[in-house]
């Protein structure tokens, strides 16, 4: 009979918020697979689990997954657990809850701390649906492609992200999503400097651009606003703008004028409108 394979969350700064059964569970556990045994150390000391570790993370998460598996199907019990919050969420954790799916393993969450879902409750934004985006990848043509498909997202979006790359990355947001758009800032989390700002994604830039951020972030922003069918296609509401742009108007107050009108974006109006002009013309 196989084991079983527990993912237990743990604290994401504050040790107060591990709770006894995630404590029992890794007491009880053969063996715990931790992302940095370094790090996980420090917390099993604290509360006393002394139990054999194993590595487990982005890096050789496909070989230390086989060898987990396999202990667990011959019976032994497993705790997955990360340097902080819930495994699997945004964590190569999710790669071995689908080999155990896919041995038929018993997968048990002993649930707790999750930075997301926490910045969320604390942010202001609508919680009723949301979109988790995690971390934006720091490959600029897959970065600007996820951004480019989040444009008209609706839902209240989450996004991770370190103090190093916050500042470039309310650029690209507000690039995206515009100067007026809603953000919370949620950094230190459950930590002595946790803090929450609720501002706008123009004002966040200006002032990360004068103070250095510091601690990780969790990034709420509000989803687009939704918008009214337009009662014309694009393709006609773009030889409209064509037409006024020809007649002597400026190219983006031509969009401006159709898109009030129509109901049709802004962007995705001036991009298209693009497309039939001379490169040379002077926009």
């Amino acid at each position: 009979m196989s084991g079983v394979l527990y993912l237990v969350a743990t604290p994401i700064g504050n040790l107060g918020d591990f709770s006894p059964r995630a404590v029992d569970t890794l007491k009880n556990a053969d063996f715990i697979a931790a992302e940095d045994t370094r790090v996980s150390a420090k917390l099993l000391n604290y509360f006393g689990v002394q139990k054999p570790l194993v590595s487990y993370h982005e890096h050789n998460h496909k070989s230390a997954g086989d060898a987990i598996v396999k202990r667990v199907l011959s019976g032994e019990t497993c705790a997955l657990i990360t340097d902080a919050g819930t495994p699997a969420i945004s964590d190569p954790g999710e790669d071995l809850v689908r080999l155990c799916a896919e041995n038929e393993i018993q997968v048990i969450a002993i649930p707790g701390c999750c930075a997301a879902i926490d910045a969320l409750a604390v942010s202001g934004m609508p919680t009723g649906r949301f979109t988790f985006e995690g971390f934006l990848s720091v490959n600029q043509k897959n970065r600007r492609e996820r951004l480019n498909s989040l444009r008209g997202e609706t839902r209240t979006m989450i996004f991770h992200e370190a103090p190093h790359k916050l500042r470039a990355t309310l650029a690209d947001l507000l690039e995206y999503f515009g100067e007026n758009r809603k953000i919370a800032l949620c950094r230190e989390l459950t930590k002595i400097h946790e803090e929450v700002t609720r501002t706008t994604l123009g004002q966040a830039l200006e002032y990360y651009q004068e103070n250095a951020p510091r601690g990780e972030y969790v990034l709420i922003i509000h989803g687009a606003e939704i918008q009214s069918t337009p009662e014309i296609s694009m393709e006609e509401a773009v030889k409209e703008i064509i037409s006024i742009y020809q007649s002597g108007a400026r190219l983006k107050d031509a969009v401006r004028q159709v898109a009030e009108r129509t109901g049709w974006p802004k962007n995705p109006l001036y991009q298209s409108a693009l497309r039939f002009l001379p490169r040379d013309d002077k926009i």
